[in-house]
């Protein structure tokens, strides 16, 4: 998959589709596979188009919860055969951009945009004055095919990124896997943590997470996979370390019976069971008395 932050050179005509696409799920794949579809009819490059940091992230302090951190979206993207993915960098400008122009310069020009697929209600530019149908009254002097994207329904309701994102709240991983069509997992490079686990006897893997990650902080059992194949049960802990005064959101990650060095290595962890929400402990015997029993009951569930 070819990753675009500038156009000015691009010359692949492209069948596309726009939106956050926060979680990439069921009814995201169902758009992103018509967009396929029609690339290939074509011999066009399917292209994803979607902004980072996403327009409520920027609008709105303090920003809302999102389902996936960028590397990640990247990473579904590349799995469901995707050409190319044009990310917009979302900042004043764009969020001034007249829809007209939007279309002109980055739809026509920039990414040679010979279809669209969109849903209806999708509006774009300065004070989200552009919509579908002004898509599809200018495409149609320009040349480009306007396409409503379907709706996609799960037990008689809309898949929606909010409705993962609330499944996400409630450590509902089940629903979560259902709108996914996969099971919820959050990857990243292992970094150097403040290595207090491994005084206490539990040493662990850290990654960094976004501050607004939707999945509810606290306690997992999970898989923790290199290579994309799951090798290694464990326990994580998704929050912000109240009890040593932590400042950021990490996933730090206990692998059992693991003994090897993983700096720098790109690890995937999927939160299979939550256990318990994240809380603060007056010691350290505390938190290590706390853990062994999460570690005992993260064993029962992984069985």
């Amino acid at each position: 998959m070819k990753l675009l932050r500038t156009w000015n050179n691009q010359t692949i005509p492209s069948i596309a589709t726009i939106g956050n696409f926060d979680g990439l799920h069921l009814g995201h794949q169902a758009v992103i596979q018509k967009v396929q579809d029609k690339a290939a009819s074509l011999g066009f490059a399917s292209t994803v188009i979607s902004f980072e940091p996403l327009p409520a992230e920027y609008l709105r302090k303090p920003p809302p919860t999102r389902i996936l951190p960028l590397r990640d979206k990247l990473i579904y993207l590349q799995a469901l055969q995707v050409k190319q993915f044009a990310c917009l960098s979302f900042n004043q400008a764009l969020a001034e951009m007249e829809p007209e122009e939007f279309i002109q310069t980055i739809l026509l020009d920039g990414l040679q945009v010979r279809a669209l697929v969109v849903g209806d209600d999708f509006r774009f530019g300065r004070k989200r004055r552009g919509d579908y149908q002004m898509l599809q009254d200018l495409g149609a002097t320009q040349g480009m095919e306007v396409l409503q994207a379907s709706t996609l329904l799960h037990a008689s309701e809309r898949v929606s990124s909010t409705w993962v994102r609330e499944a996400l709240a409630k450590a509902d991983l089940s629903t979560v896997k259902t709108l996914l069509g996969r099971p919820y997992t959050l990857s990243g490079r292992i970094r150097h943590g403040d290595k207090r686990g491994r005084t206490i006897g539990f040493p662990t893997l850290n990654l960094r997470i976004p501050e607004n990650i939707a999945l509810r902080k606290g306690v997992y059992a999970v898989h923790a996979a290199r290579n994309d194949q799951f090798l290694v049960k464990g326990i994580a802990n998704l929050g912000s370390r109240p009890t040593v005064n932590g400042l950021e959101t990490r996933l730090e990650v206990h692998l059992f019976d693991f003994t090897e060095q993983v700096y720098q290595q790109h690890w995937t962890i999927e939160p299979v069971a939550f256990i318990r929400d994240e809380q603060r402990f007056e010691s350290f015997d505390l938190l290590k008395q706390q853990i062994k029993l999460d570690v005992e009951q993260a064993r029962s569930l992984l069985h």
